[in-house]
């Protein structure tokens, strides 16, 4: 899956007196977000967890079925507040956590100094827009519908009152015994009684409409035409043959991840999340601007959700006749501000020029690997090894660290009972991935651990061996370079297409570093010739794993391996170096800015800080953060970072 990632955790100068107070109730906002920032050089490094915007929602990987929108809803409440107040510092909670060491990220590939910024003190100083696969860049710069002879009038979205919608969607989802909906007209004129037809057809697609007079009042009855058969797929009714069966557009959003604004868009047009595709997930703590296809959904209703979302924008709609494809694009053009920089001109002029020339080793960043102190990695080698006892107790034992309290609770029943039903009744968030397990267990028994794992949704059940995939190549990568640095020896790999070969002694010459490939274990990869490739072998081993055997017996988990780059050069590379004197204003403007006619505030030519401001391109499963990390020569773990300077938050 395409990666896009960069903190939840923002960084921050020295907080004043007034800020310092509130350190108690700092320390309960949610902490088990990424963090990315560390220093290799001494520097002193702030850090902070912001507090959400309470107008949104809390991260949902997961799409929820309709049937479970109460306990969703019930979920979202609950992540919301913080029932427990944990005494422990927030460094004290992360002291468990991972460094970069800990999972293979050790080498730089430039000379410069190092030197501090703030990354993501706000998060409009992180702006992704994605790539497409013709390599344009998407933006959000019209806000214009479509002109279609089909559409409804605007009046149509309004007509309707709440409770009549409320009726309606139970009718169309047949989750009552009534046979139809009986909506009474008031002011009857024809054109109202119309502009009510159209509504109910365009808003509840399935649903039939006539008129009717009951005591001498005129009513426009609702109903199925066919029974739940319409039901099976509603929106095949009054889509124009002439027109693109997907309606493609812009989503434009601040803080929030891709699949939580997809579950937000869904539950305002009342389909299932599924009807919508994209080509790849944009992180939650930043601006992001990407294209976004729903199936027989009109971009009239569409734009109309601009009235009624906060932090989303939707627009430049178009209709077309395929949906997106996961992975489908070159990758996704980033804009970054680190504030109150301490480098020199000189310091930051060689470290991007590196950049630009270079480029950056291509690691999976930290939070590939997870915030506690059970790393992912470590769940997937259990998968591998077929431990699925160990599976089970990595997921579900206690851990010491940053966990809400409910999980904590829950974890310590488990350790005391292992009974799921009585650790279950510990989680009121049934959606997580531990109340996953315990509702597999409840189900299949204890001695079926394979099929209870198995409701974990799959997705998150192959992030886990991934992560063991990733740990292992980042410390084979992290060797690579140390045993031979950044030129191509023989016995290294470069891709012929998509076929991996060997690079021979007589044809070194014609290869670079960028050209040079490292294979994530697997059984239809091919090793390195050289150091490295028995240095693959002996990490499996020393993990009880045979690299020649990497298929598994339950084929989900079979891995069969792929090469990835070791050096990323980024492509349209560009800085400029910022004076500014208040830590809140704006450094640049995003695309609805531009929309909104908003100008940027005169900055100070010496003002009291420096920012750098940089542009680059990257291609798709690449971490920024990676990126940032070789500018600025920083550890990007959020263990790092907590131990250099939290004495604020006690």
């Amino acid at each position: 899956m395409e990666t896009v990632e960069m903190s939840s955790v923002s960084l921050k100068r020295p907080r004043s007196e007034d800020d310092v107070a509130n350190a108690d109730e700092i320390k309960r906002q949610k902490i088990v977000e990424k963090s990315k920032t560390g220093n290799d050089s001494g520097q002193s490094i702030e850090t902070v967890t912001e507090q959400p915007d309470k107008s949104l929602l809390e991260d949902t990987k997961n799409e929820i079925p309709p049937n479970e929108e109460s306990e969703e809803q019930e979920d979202e409440e609950l992540e919301d507040s913080d029932e427990d107040g944990d005494p422990e510092s927030f460094a004290d909670m992360m002291k468990h956590g991972l460094t970069e060491s800990d999972v293979g990220i050790t080498k730089f590939v430039s000379c410069h100094k190092g030197f501090s910024g703030i990354l993501k003190e706000r998060y409009s100083d992180f702006v992704v827009h994605e790539i497409g696969k013709d390599g344009r860049v998407s933006h959000l710069d019209d806000f214009s519908v479509p002109v279609d002879d089909e559409d409804p009038p605007e009046e149509t979205f309004t007509v309707l009152s709440d409770e009549d919608k409320q009726r309606l969607e139970e009718l169309q989802l047949l989750k009552n015994k009534e046979t139809s909906v009986a909506i009474e007209v008031i002011e009857d004129t024809k054109e109202k009684r119309t502009v009510i037809h159209q509504a109910v057809k365009s808003l509840f697609p399935g649903l039939e409409t006539k008129t009717e007079d009951r005591d001498g009042k005129k009513y426009i009855i609702a109903y199925h035409a066919a029974g739940k058969k319409a039901l099976a797929n509603p929106r095949k009714h009054s889509w124009p043959k002439s027109r693109g069966s997907y309606c493609h557009f812009v989503l434009y959003k601040e803080n929030k991840d891709t699949m939580d604004a997809i579950n937000v868009l869904s539950k305002f047009l009342r389909v299932k999340p599924n009807i919508f595709s994209y080509m790849g997930t944009k992180d939650k703590r930043a601006i992001t601007v990407q294209e976004i296809a729903v199936l027989r959904i009109t971009a009239q209703r569409l734009a109309h959700l601009n009235k009624c979302l906060m932090n989303f924008k939707l627009g430049n709609f178009s209709y077309k006749n395929h949906p997106l494809k996961l992975g489908e694009l070159q990758g996704n053009h980033f804009t970054v501000v680190l504030r109150n920089i301490t480098g020199t001109d000189d310091q930051i002029e060689q470290a991007m020029h590196s950049l630009r020339e270079i480029g950056f080793i291509n690691y999976y960043g930290m939070q590939r690997f997870g915030t506690t102190a059970v790393p992912t990695y470590q769940i997937g080698k259990a998968i591998l090894q077929n431990n699925w006892n160990e599976v089970m107790d990595l997921i579900l034992k206690p851990r010491p660290g940053a966990e809400k309290g409910y999980l904590v609770k829950c974890r310590e029943e488990w350790a005391k009972t292992k009974d799921p039903a009585a650790a279950l009744k510990k989680l009121p968030v049934k959606r997580c991935v531990e109340g996953q397990l315990l509702r597999g267990l409840l189900k299949y028994g204890m001695k079926n651990i394979i099929s209870a794992f198995g409701i974990i949704p799959r997705n998150n059940r192959l992030m886990y061996i991934h992560s063991y995939q990733s740990y292992v190549w980042n410390n084979m990568v992290s060797k690579r370079i140390e045993e031979y640095g950044l030129r191509a020896v023989p016995g290294d790999l470069t891709l012929k297409g998509a076929t991996a070969v060997h690079i021979e002694e007589g044809d070194v010459e014609n290869y670079t570093i960028h050209d040079v490939v490292m294979p994530l274990p697997g059984f239809d990869v091919i090793y390195p010739k050289h150091k490295i490739g028995e240095a693959y072998k002996e990490m499996l081993l020393a993990d009880n794993l045979d690299i020649n055997n990497m298929r598994h017996k339950i084929r989900d988990y079979s891995l069969s391996g792929a090469y990835r780059k070791i050096i990323i050069r980024p492509q349209n590379v560009n800085w400029d170096i910022v004076a500014y004197d208040d830590p809140r204003i704006p450094l640049f403007t995003t695309d609805l800015d531009k929309l909104e006619g908003k100008q940027l505030p005169v900055l100070p030519t010496d003002g009291k800080f420096r920012a750098l401001k940089m542009e680059f391109s990257l291609p798709p499963s690449t971490y920024a953060t990676m990126a940032i990390r070789e500018v600025l020569k920083m550890d990007t773990s959020i263990k790092n970072q907590t131990q250099l300077n939290t004495t604020w938050l006690r």
